[in-house]
């Protein structure tokens, strides 16, 4: 039944989003959320490590995953979000039940972590190692008690269509859903461009897999559309996981900085519940730009 109702509202948007791009706006795209909610959208505050790739890929690093902990925590954030790419390579379980302990001990809670995987691949050695790398990164979610990780779809390769890659991306996410779901684990697509820079790819994609433990990482600066907020909204009711850039990058116009408000304004009307998690871009250093950032959502939320 819920299958049912989430294919049908899925394949609506579809149609209207190909008919009548101009009505595609916020009231019409959440009329019908296809994720069932029983309660108003409850939100809360996270921070992906990605906002300090600076200082956790320089040489020597300027931040360890542990100190990551240490400026969430004191820039008043309820979560963290740890990107799989900045852990020590040959961090084991031993490791990361201990940065789990000192997360906890900070009263820091885990909202998530993030791999970068391609699974733009037929058959073969290269999907192997993709489908390793998220297993790998299942069984870690559930040592550091992540409950989502973020996921890509991929591009399209230069000798294949864009449905073959499709395809491809399809059985991926069958083949490593299963385990995501007998860990308790929740693997989210982002809207990364590749087969998914539109709304429509996006909803394509998710009507296609339909498993309880798949959804969408919403990134609010990834639509380089002529309205992104038009097409956050579409997209918001499907989100697990949400993803705040500072900066909106609209189709034909400059670069502007993002309007939270209108943001949460759609996540609520999405009735998302779960963490917004502010991943830092912008030119401006991260040290001096995130308290402003990260003040300004708390206010809002």
């Amino acid at each position: 039944m819920l299958r049912e109702h989430r294919r049908g509202f899925l394949t609506r948007s579809l149609l209207a989003a190909t008919a009548a791009p101009a009505l595609l706006r916020p009231s019409t795209a959440r009329a019908i959320p296809p994720i069932p909610h029983r309660r108003p959208s409850r939100m809360k505050m996270s921070v992906a490590a990605y906002s300090y790739r600076q200082m956790l890929t320089a040489d020597p690093p300027r931040m360890d995953m542990f100190g990551f902990v240490d400026l969430a925590a004191d820039l008043g954030f309820h979560a963290v979000e740890p990107t799989s790419y900045y852990f020590p390579k040959d961090a084991d379980d031993a490791f990361f039940a201990r940065w789990k302990r000192y997360a906890f001990l900070q009263g820091m809670d885990v909202s998530g972590t993030a791999i970068g995987n391609n699974y733009c691949f037929p058959s073969g050695p290269k999907r192997d190692e993709q489908i390793a790398l998220t297993r790998k990164w299942i069984d870690i979610a559930t040592v550091i008690g992540a409950p989502v990780i973020r996921t890509f779809a991929g591009p399209v390769p230069k000798d294949a269509t864009e449905d073959q890659a499709f395809d491809w991306v399809v059985e991926c996410y069958n083949e490593v859903l299963p385990h995501a779901e007998s860990k308790g684990v929740m693997l989210a697509v982002e809207n990364h461009g590749g087969i998914v820079a539109t709304p429509q790819q996006l909803l394509r994609l998710v009507e296609a897999i339909d498993h309880p433990n798949f959804g969408v990482n919403l990134d609010t600066g990834n639509f380089q559309t002529e309205d992104p907020y038009a097409d956050l909204a579409l997209i918001a009711p499907y989100a697990v996981n949400v993803q705040v850039k500072t900066e909106i990058r609209p189709k034909g116009r400059p670069v502007e900085e993002a309007d939270f408000a209108r943001i949460v304004e759609i996540l609520r009307e999405a009735l998302y519940s779960g963490y917004v998690v502010i991943e830092y871009e912008a030119k401006e250093d991260v040290l001096f730009a995130m308290p402003r950032h990260a003040a300004k959502l708390r206010k809002l939320l």
